[in-house]
């Protein structure tokens, strides 16, 4: 009997075995994964609710659905590549989203650089509008002169100062000016474009300012990069102001600070433009261009300047 009983024993061993084995063996990985995806996918759209509030089933899919009449259990999960297919086209779209929120992103910050770009531009006009001008010229075949000028509308308009027939040339300067105007040396130092500055200096000095304004352009043409361009801008302006010229003197005057505010006579030229708007009686223009000063050069504006800038203050009523 003791013998028939112990081969019963040794298969019921084995059955016990073969179940631990199977209770032991866990759910694959890949459906482990997919569970995790789901829960971590409902977590998000619970996030989007209440990040969002307001979406509609377009977008973000109900927590709760309607129950069928017929109940059945969720299948067991499958093995099979549907999973990350499923994975990567989620992937895919969330990168999509992301893609658009960044180039509207990217649209918005270039619309609002545009902008301010604007702005600045429409204040810079502010001080300059109807100041441009461009030196008297001939037109070919009729003999007649005119100034170029851009009003505040900005379109160019020619006014046509004086008519000289074909057959009489212009009248030249007089013997006597002429034989002034040799009398004045120019310097010889060895740094041209110094030279060429200091003759236009003196020319302007002695009062030739239309000599003074011919060797001051052609000195800030030829020499741009000289470090006496800040002052030949400057004091071309200067010599059509002292001309009664201040709309074209405006627009070297404003040229000289716009180039370079930090150059040596940058903040003199702030000043001569505000004094240019004062002859013309523009009073707006002229206080834009005193409290850019004050704002830009404080130092100044007590110091080298302060007689100028107090006096240029005391002409304009700029409250």
């Amino acid at each position: 009997m003791l013998a028939r009983s112990k081969p019963s024993f040794t298969i019921t061993r084995a059955a016990i075995c073969a179940a631990m084995v199977a209770v032991a063996v866990p759910v694959p990985a890949a459906a482990q994964s997919d569970d995790r995806l789901r829960r971590i996918e409902s977590q998000i759209n619970a996030l989007q609710r209440v990040v969002f509030p307001g979406g509609d089933d377009r977008f973000f899919e109900p927590e709760i659905t309607p129950q069928t009449g017929t109940t059945t259990q969720p299948a067991t999960p499958q093995v099979t590549t549907s999973a990350l297919t499923d994975v990567l086209a989620r992937l895919d779209a969330i990168e999509g989203q992301l893609a658009r929120l960044t180039a509207a992103t990217e649209v918005n910050e270039n619309a609002l650089a545009a902008l301010e770009m604007r702005m600045t531009e429409l204040e810079t006009r502010g001080i300059t509008g109807g100041t441009n001008a461009v030196a008297d010229g001939t037109t070919s075949g009729s003999g007649a002169s005119g100034v170029i000028e851009v009003p505040e509308d900005g379109e160019d308009t020619v006014v046509v100062a004086a008519e000289t027939p074909d057959n009489e040339p212009p009248a030249g300067p007089a013997p006597e000016r002429v034989e002034a105007v040799q009398a004045i040396a120019k310097p010889a130092t060895g740094d041209a474009g110094d030279d060429e500055y200091v003759y236009g200096f003196r020319l302007w000095d002695a009062g030739f300012y239309p000599e003074a304004q011919q060797q001051l352009a052609m000195f800030v043409e030829q020499y741009p990069d000289h470090w006496r361009t800040t002052y030949g801008r400057n004091l071309l302006g200067r010599a059509f102001l002292d001309a009664g010229e201040p709309r074209a003197a405006a627009t070297h005057f404003f040229e000289n600070y716009q180039a370079d505010s930090s150059a040596a006579r940058a903040p003199d030229s702030l000043l001569y433009l505000a004094e240019s708007m004062i002859a013309l009686g523009d009073t707006r223009r002229a206080c834009i261009a005193l409290a850019e000063f004050g704002d830009t050069y404080p130092a100044l504006a007590v110091g080298r300047l302060q007689t100028m800038y107090d006096d240029l203050g005391g002409r304009v009523d700029c409250n």
